[in-house]
């Protein structure tokens, strides 16, 4: 049972179904039923403290040794490209915990795995993770974040 089982057991809870009558592009009015999860506050709390407990946060399908989809292994690579160090990370395989997997969509209120948190704030899934990649940007961060070293500090420390 994983650490986020006893807060979410319960408490992803299924709303009462609402009508609610739309209209689309002048169509005539439909009923429509619409469900949607509520998740509590203890496992709200429960997720807030995983993300704000280690500075960089990887919501994920497997583990970083054995990713058990594409995307959350190049999220992982992508990680490991920079250098992040494994005691600045902290993943959670949503697999094992179904809960967990849907509670963490809830919360981000972001449809995929795998979600990246820097810091406590959610930074986005697998293509954001790759933009910032390719633009820069996600080095800028983790440097301003102090999750990895600035490079004028490596170069400093080499000349040294």
């Amino acid at each position: 049972m994983s650490m986020f089982s006893s807060a979410l057991r319960s408490s992803l809870r299924t709303s009462r179904p609402t009508c609610f009558t739309s209209r689309i592009l002048g169509t005539p009015a439909v009923n429509t039923l619409v469900q949607r999860r509520l998740l509590t506050d203890q496992a709200r709390a429960a997720i807030q403290k995983a993300v704000t407990d280690t500075p960089l946060v990887l919501f994920m399908k497997g583990t970083p040794d054995m990713p058990q989809c594409g995307f959350s292994r190049a999220a992982i690579q992508v990680l490991d490209l920079h250098g992040v160090p494994p005691e600045k990370m902290k993943t959670y395989n949503v697999l094992e915990d179904q809960e967990l997997r849907e509670g963490i969509k809830e919360f981000s209120q972001w449809p995929t795995i795998p979600q990246l948190y820097i810091n406590g704030e959610f930074i986005g899934g697998c293509d954001i993770l790759l933009g910032m990649h390719q633009s820069g940007e996600l080095e800028n961060l983790l440097e301003k974040e102090n999750i990895i070293p600035k490079i004028e500090e490596e170069k400093e420390e080499a000349a040294a």
